[in-house]
C-alpha cells in the first residue's frame, strides 16, 4: 500500500535565488531579462517591454549607453582594481571632485564612496555620530527617519527604514532609531524637545520612495529652522531622488540651504556600477580634519576604476543630454497624462510624486470607496506588464519612474499601456467575483 503525500508540490527552481519575487515565480523566463537598450527589455520568453521603472529607478539615462560602457571597460582594461581602502586611486579622485562640482562645491567638501543605498546610509549614521563626538557630544546617538521611508535594508539602512519590512524577524537593532511621519512638523518639534540632546542626526527623503511623496517646503523649511536649533545633522538621501530624477540635479537643491550630508547611489552610475556616496559639507569634513580623526568603514567594492569611471561618464552625458532639463519637460507632460488618466478612468483617485517620478492611486473595484488593496498591487503590475510595460508597485496603485529619455511617442505607449493593464486586471476580478458568486 502507497501513502500519497498531500503536500503542495513545487518543481525545484534553478540556482538563483532572486530578491524580494515570491517562490513560485522563481525561473520563470517570462520575467528572466537578456538584454537591455534605450527603454525596453528583452526577455527569455521572446518579449520586449517598455521599461517604466528605470530599472530599479536606476537607468536614468536609459539602457546601453555607450559613452558610459566604454567608460567603464576602459577602466577595466586600464587599472583593473584599485581600492580606496587604506589607498586612494586616480579614479576616485577625479569623480569626487567632479561630483562636489554637481552637487555644490560652495557647500560640499568632500566625498565617501560606499556600494549601495543602503550601506551609504549605513556609513551616514557613522559619520553624524562621530561628528557629533568630535564636538564633544558623543551622547549624541538616535538617528531620526520617516515613517514610510525607504533606506535599504542592510542592518543599519533596515533599521532607520519606516516601513515594516521584516526588521523584527531579522532582529534589527532599532534602539537608537525614532520615526516621526513625514510632514508633520509638530510631531518632530515633539520628538526634539524630548530627546534633542541626544539626537545625531535626521535622515529624509526629499521625495519618500515608497509612496512618492515629497516633502512639502513648510516641513522642509522646518526641518532647517530645527537643525540651527538643536544642532543635529541633517541628511538627504537622494538615492532615488538624484541625477535629475525630480527636475533638478538633486532634489535638495530646491531646499532653502542644503544637507550636511547628501547620500547618491542609483543614478551614479546610470545603474553600471554597485556604487553610491556619501557627500559631506565642508563643515563637517573639515571636524575630521582638523582632529586627525579616522572614520572607521571601508568596502571592498567603494570607489574602483570601474565605478569611478561610470560616475565621470555618467556626470558627462548628463550634460551633453541636457538631461535635468529634459527632466523637466518629461515630468510636465507626465502631469498632463496623470491628470488626463484621473478624470477619465473610474478607478483612479489621483496621483502623487513629481518630475519623473510618480505614483498613480486607485480606489478599489467594488464602488466601496476604500482604496486599492495593496495585496492586489503584484497582480496589477502583472496586468501592466501583460499589456506591455513595466511598472513598479506602489501605494494603493503603481509607480511610474521612467528613463529621462522617454520620447513624446514612448510616453503615450505607455499609458496606453497602464490603461490596458488597468482593464485586464478590471475584469480579472470581475471575472473572479462573479465566479465566487
Amino acid at each position: 500500500m502507497t501513502t500519497t503525500d498531500t503536500r503542495t508540490s513545487h518543481a525545484r527552481p534553478g540556482a538563483l535565488w532572486p530578491s524580494l519575487l515570491a517562490p513560485e515565480h522563481h525561473g520563470k523566463d517570462e520575467l528572466c531579462a537578456v538584454a537591455a537598450e534605450g527603454v525596453r527589455i528583452s526577455f527569455a520568453d521572446g518579449r520586449e517591454l517598455l521599461c517604466a521603472s528605470s530599472g530599479l529607478w536606476n537607468t536614468n539615462l536609459g539602457y546601453g549607453n555607450k559613452a558610459v560602457a566604454e567608460a567603464a571597460a576602459e577602466a577595466l582594461r586600464s587599472a583593473s582594481y584599485l581600492s580606496t581602502f587604506r589607498y586612494e586611486n586616480v579614479y576616485a579622485r577625479r569623480a569626487a571632485e567632479a561630483l562636489v562640482q554637481a552637487a555644490g562645491a560652495e557647500h560640499y567638501g568632500r566625498v565617501l564612496f560606499s556600494t549601495s543605498g543602503g550601506a551609504a546610509n549605513d556609513l551616514a549614521m557613522k559619520v553624524a555620530r562621530h561628528y557629533l563626538a568630535l564636538r564633544g557630544e558623543a551622547r549624541r546617538k538616535v538617528v531620526v527617519g520617516l515613517r514610510g521611508s525607504y533606506h535599504g535594508l542592510t542592518f543599519g539602512g533596515f533599521a532607520l527604514t519606516g516601513e515594516d519590512l521584516g526588521q523584527q524577524l531579522y532582529g534589527v537593532d532599532q534602539r537608537l532609531v525614532r520615526h516621526v511621519p513625514p510632514n508633520d512638523p509638530e510631531e518632530l518639534r515633539t520628538l526634539l524637545a524630548r530627546q534633542g540632546g541626544q539626537i545625531a542626526a535626521v535622515v529624509v527623503e526629499p521625495v519618500l520612495g515608497s509612496g512618492a511623496i515629497p516633502l512639502d517646503e513648510q516641513y522642509v523649511a522646518t526641518l532647517l529652522q530645527l537643525r540651527e536649533e538643536y544642532g543635529f545633522l541633517l541628511v538627504a538621501d537622494e538615492v532615488a531622488t538624484g541625477f535629475g530624477r525630480t527636475g533638478d540635479f538633486f532634489a535638495s537643491h530646491r531646499w532653502p540651504a542644503p544637507p550636511d550630508l547628501l547620500i547618491a547611489s542609483k543614478g551614479l552610475t546610470n545603474g553600471t556600477s554597485a556604487a553610491a556616496v556619501v557627500l559631506a559639507s565642508r563643515a563637517v569634513a573639515d571636524a575630521f580634519h582638523e582632529a586627525g580623526a579616522l572614520l572607521s568603514h571601508g568596502e571592498t567594492q567603494a570607489g574602483t576604476p570601474v565605478a569611478c569611471a561610470a560616475i565621470l561618464a555618467t556626470l558627462a552625458e548628463m550634460s551633453r543630454l541636457d538631461a535635468v532639463t529634459r527632466a523637466r519637460r518629461l515630468g510636465a507632460l507626465l502631469t498632463r497624462e496623470l491628470d488626463a488618466l484621473a478624470a477619465t478612468h473610474p478607478l483612479v483617485t489621483g496621483s502623487t510624486g513629481v518630475g519623473c517620478f510618480r505614483s498613480i492611486r486607485l480606489a478599489a473595484a467594488d464602488d466601496s470607496g476604500l482604496p486599492f488593496p495593496q495585496h492586489e498591487v503584484p497582480a496589477l503590475v502583472a496586468a501592466v506588464r501583460q499589456a506591455g510595460a513595466i511598472v513598479h508597485p506602489g501605494l494603493h496603485g503603481i509607480q511610474l519612474v521612467p528613463a529621462l529619455t522617454y520620447t513624446d511617442a514612448e510616453v503615450a505607449e505607455l499609458f496606453a499601456c497602464v490603461r490596458a493593464g488597468f482593464e485586464l486586471h478590471l475584469a480579472a476580478t470581475t471575472e473572479r467575483a462573479g465566479a465566487g458568486g
